[in-house]
């Protein structure tokens, strides 16, 4: 097995993040997805203050499929610089990550 991780981005509305994330399971790049929101978002963009409403994507991948997985967010994204990133999942069920790893052999 190898080292697991969930992968998230936001995206403005949840037409494309409900086409994102199931783009990306269907390629095998994921094995799931799991769209959240509307959320609220602070941040700085630009050099400016600002709020706004999003849509939380997250993605269960391996570490062996995280550049392609980027690489198809970055390349699919209507945002120039959305945010990508990735944090281990340290644990989990046997048949859950046996699934992660089975899913994602693409």
């Amino acid at each position: 097995m190898s080292g697991y991780l969930q992968v998230s981005t936001a995206t403005a509305t949840r037409d494309e993040a409900v086409q994102l994330a199931g783009s990306a399971v269907s390629a095998g790049l994921a094995a799931g997805a799991q769209v959240v929101g509307p959320v609220i978002s602070v941040f700085w963009h630009e050099g400016r203050y600002g709020e706004g409403e999003e849509w939380q994507v997250l993605l269960k991948t391996t570490e062996r499929r995280y550049s392609e997985l980027e690489a198809y967010l970055l390349d699919n994204h209507s945002w120039g610089n959305p945010e990508v990133s990735a944090v281990p999942i340290t644990a989990g069920s046997a048949g859950y990550l046996e699934w992660l790893d089975r899913t994602t052999k693409g």
